[in-house]
């Protein structure tokens, strides 16, 4: 069953792949928003993320929207690789100097109650692909933070302040390719990235299957 429409067949059909909804270039060069020209967005210039640049292969809508879902929710395991198919051309043709992919962990109530990181299962396959370390024990969360669901900008960086501890002996002197399923704000991520150069890293991007943009609903108080 397709994971972005249902319908019988592949785990991401033809018709789901010609309507994965990109993101509209000019992007922020750090955050990878849409923007009305080249340059910084009007968030960056005010806090800039410690990640060196984030961009995410499609916007948080249908069909990509339902495949994580699917990932995520209901145990759709095998769209972990499906989705890191389509994925890692994106990757690819961003010609970023990485040597190692990290997942964003999950806290251990969260771990024990799903029973997996649904950003591992897209993560380790794209590894595979395109033929870069893997290594989801170089970061951990050390600190339970609450969901970032409905929170504010401010909130959501408060919220995962100081949340990740990053292993020195994994990521000293590496550039890390940091990845999630889903970018709002990119407080998580930033975090992450604090935690890596502590730890020695030489440089961090960010990767995200997907970003929500503000029609999605984000407050930015």
């Amino acid at each position: 069953m397709c994971g972005g429409c249902g319908k019988a067949g592949s785990r991401w059909c033809d018709d789901c792949q010609s309507k994965v909804p990109h993101l509209t270039k000019p992007l922020c060069d750090v955050c990878g928003i849409p923007l009305g020209g080249p340059g910084l967005c009007a968030d960056c210039q005010r806090v800039r993320p410690r990640f060196s640049a984030l961009r995410s292969w499609s916007a948080f809508d249908v069909p990509v929207r339902n495949a994580l879902h699917r990932l995520k929710y209901r145990r759709d395991m095998g769209l972990g690789d499906a989705l890191a198919a389509q994925v890692s051309e994106f990757v690819a043709g961003l010609n970023w100097p990485v040597d190692l992919i990290v997942p964003v962990p999950l806290g251990r109530s969260r771990m024990k109650e799903r029973g997996y990181n649904q950003v591992a299962l897209i993560a380790r396959p794209l590894s595979m692909a395109l033929r870069i370390d893997y290594a989801p024990d170089a970061l951990t969360r050390i600190r339970e933070t609450r969901s970032q669901v409905g929170l504010t900008k401010s909130e959501r960086r408060q919220n995962v302040h100081e949340a990740f501890h990053a292993s020195r002996t994994r990521v000293q002197g590496r550039t890390v390719l940091l990845m999630d399923d889903v970018a709002t704000t990119g407080s998580t991520l930033s975090s992450c990235a604090e935690a890596f150069y502590a730890a020695g890293a030489r440089d961090v991007f960010a990767l995200t299957v997907s970003r929500a943009l503000a029609h999605h609903g984000l407050t930015s108080a």
